[in-house]
């Protein structure tokens, strides 16, 4: 699958595919520049995949990692139940955002949901992080709750959104 963007900047097509464990150690580095002391380890990775989660890494054209181009970001969706998914998460490089990557691996997430029949899909999201609930919000997503320090170690607040589909 590939996305367009908008004119100017954008890091040329966008491809977005099913995430192997050859992208693991592309993404760790977004891990670390993104999230700090509350990155996910390799280990946390292996742990999706062998879970069978559907993950999605976003590449473009650059140097070659893995066996596509260079990674821009990546996003995960675990279905719970035959009504029910839940975002894992969703991280776009520093230097890739604000440019449709992002959009561009929630559609697809929210396709494979909509796919499996999730009726709601949940997500949660840093309180402080506007820019990406300004995302969600425009995919129909709505708060509905806050989990208290969810963020560890720095004790962040999480706020909790859903979509529901009739």
């Amino acid at each position: 699958m590939t996305a367009g963007g908008p004119a100017g900047g954008r890091p040329g097509p966008v491809r977005v595919d099913r995430f192997r464990w050859w992208h693991i150690d592309a993404v760790l580095p977004i891990e670390a520049d993104l999230f700090g002391v509350e990155q996910w380890s390799a280990a946390m990775f292996w742990n999706e995949l062998a879970n069978r989660h559907h993950y999605l890494v976003a590449t473009g054209a650059g140097p070659v990692t893995g066996s596509g181009g260079e990674v821009l970001g990546y996003a995960g969706l675990a279905v719970a139940g035959p009504d029910e998914a839940w975002v894992q998460n969703i991280a776009v490089r520093r230097d890739a955002q604000r440019r449709g990557v992002g959009r561009a691996l929630l559609e697809a997430l929210l396709a494979e949901a909509d796919a499996r029949g999730a009726r709601d899909v949940l997500l949660e999201v840093a309180v402080d992080n506007a820019p990406a609930q300004k995302l969600y919000a425009g995919y129909d997503f709505e708060p509905v709750g806050i989990r208290r320090g969810y963020y560890q170690p720095t004790n962040t607040d999480a706020l909790v959104m859903r979509r529901t589909r009739d």
